[in-house]
């Protein structure tokens, strides 16, 4: 385990790391997830193996502190980031991101661009206010201190199992604000950013998610889409080998 503080109270992001060879892959876990949990898997298949890769835990999630005083903004959130990747001595590294871990790893590459070279994207938020089906929307529905006290509870019975897993280990707090966040956005946006920026960029589409809104001005962009048979928005277990390809550049 790897710890560097982010912040001025000094709270500490924390991550788990495979060696290997340069450039390093750097992968972001979802709202209430955890990086090792949805992607250790996946980096220690054969096509994979042999880069360092590093499986960060958001602040708030997993085995990182959880600071009741931070933000929790997107912004707040790449900052840590850039500062584990700092510490870590990272740099112009592959980017591997899932759902609200790709909006921070867009405001991340935007802010940073010296510290991303690549961007592979799993049904990441590109835009502001998600749909009332997405976790985040569910979750900003109630204030703060409503989610925090008994909201949290119901949530953890509604989303099932698996996301319970990990979700159970997220600060309630620091879930709310995240959430928040997300539905806020950056600025510029993140589909904004994604379009505009001058890297290798690839959005990955769960089948039984649907379609992608604005997928033809992505593509316009530059940007590879791929729809992903057999899957919905957790690609990395619905079908970890279209997953790993995308990664290993197969597409």
């Amino acid at each position: 385990m790897h710890q560097v503080e982010f912040d001025r109270a000094g709270s500490r992001i924390r991550w788990t790391e495979a060696p290997g060879a340069e450039p390093a892959r750097v992968y972001l876990h979802g709202l209430g997830s955890m990086s090792a949990v949805y992607h250790a898997h996946v980096a220690a298949r054969p096509e994979l193996c042999g880069r360092r890769s590093l499986f960060l835990d958001l602040p708030g999630h997993g085995i990182s502190d959880r600071p009741a005083d931070f933000g929790y903004t997107l912004d707040d959130h790449a900052h840590a980031v850039a500062t584990a990747m700092d510490h870590a001595g990272v740099a112009a590294a592959e980017l591997i991101a899932h759902s609200m871990g790709g909006a921070v790893a867009l405001v991340l590459a935007h802010r940073r661009p010296d510290l991303v070279s690549r961007l592979v994207l799993t049904e990441a938020n590109l835009d502001p206010f998600p749909p009332p089906s997405a976790g985040s929307s569910g979750i900003a529905a109630v204030d703060e201190d409503e989610f925090v006290g008994s909201e949290f509870e119901r949530v953890l019975e509604r989303v099932g199992p698996e996301w319970a897993a990990t979700m159970r280990l997220t600060d309630p707090r620091a879930l709310y604000r995240t959430a928040v966040g997300l539905r806020k956005g950056s600025e510029p946006m993140m589909r904004t950013i994604l379009e505009e920026a001058a890297i290798d960029r690839i959005y990955l589409q769960g089948e039984q998610t649907g379609a992608l809104e604005g997928r033809e001005g992505l593509e316009a962009a530059g940007v590879r889409v791929v729809t992903v048979p057999d899957a919905g928005h957790n690609v990395m277990f619905d079908n970890p080998d279209a997953f790993a390809a995308a990664i290993a550049g197969r597409f």
